[in-house]
This record gives structure tokens, sequence and C-alpha cells, in this order.
């Protein structure tokens, strides 16, 4: 709570924090986030619940964060509340199902679910959709689960 109100009081707010760290790319958001974020002092075992993609972590938790606040779908799935981050910029929220479907559906050779795979997977999606490659997140992560493909 103490790093949310830090970031709040002291960088604007999560968007601030991630649109005035700008990099090319999620990934140097992500990292700059990061860093913030464990900025106060905290217990080293608390530094294992904000996903680091320099260590090959696919970051599912904030990448779908990112997806949520990014994106505006109109049907209450993604809220589309940022402005400042376009949803072209986003990389898929990789799990073990959007990864399992991903390959048998030949959209990503990667074997791990690590942060190249997530990339990887985003690349491939562009493909269908430059402009927003992580609206195909939400079928294939449908498909493992529910359908279990």
């Amino acid at each position: 709570m103490r790093s949310l109100q830090n970031i709040y009081i002291n960088y604007g707010g999560l968007e601030s924090c991630f649109v005035h760290h700008q990099g090319t790319g999620v990934k140097p958001r992500i990292r700059a986030f990061r860093r913030i974020f464990l900025e106060l002092p905290h217990q080293p075992r608390q530094e294992k619940h904000i996903a680091n993609p320099d260590k090959g972590a696919s970051c599912k938790r904030i990448n779908m964060f990112l997806r949520w606040m990014v994106r505006n779908d109109s049907r209450g799935v993604d809220f589309g509340l940022w402005q400042s981050v376009k949803p072209s910029d986003l990389i898929c929220p990789l799990d073990i199902h959007t990864g399992n479907v991903a390959r048998k559906l030949g959209l990503l050779k990667r074997k791990t679910n690590d942060w190249q795979a997530a990339e990887e997977l985003t690349a491939t999606l562009r493909i269908f959709d430059p402009s927003d490659p992580v609206k195909y997140d939400y079928a294939l992560f449908g498909l493992g689960v529910f359908e279990k493909f």
C-alpha cells in the first residue's frame, strides 16, 4: 500500500508512472514501474510479487492489467481508461493456457512461457491486427481453459 501511495503522490498515479518512463515497447515501462514500486524500503521477499521481465518472467499479471487499462472493447472486459498508451504497444498476457493453445495453433514456437515467448506470440498476433494484437488473448485463454483445446 505504501508503494502505491508513493506512486500516486510522487509520480501522478499508475498511468503516469508507466507513461513517463517510456522506452521502446512495454518492457522498459514495466522495468521502470517495478523499480519505482520497489524503491521504498521493503523485505527482499516482497520483490517476487512484482514480475521482472529482465529475469525472463512473462509478466502475465502486469500485461493483463495494462490490457484492461488501455484497451476499450465496449463489452466490459477491458476498461480503456488510459489514453496515453496505445493498444498496439501491449504485450499479450501469457500463461499456461494461452501458451498451450498458441503452440497448438502454430502461433508460438518457443517452448517456455517467458518474456521472449510473450513477445513472440504478440509479434505473431500483430500480423492479424497490428493496431490491437492483444485482442486475441481472451479467445486463446478461453480455448485453453473452457474448451480444453
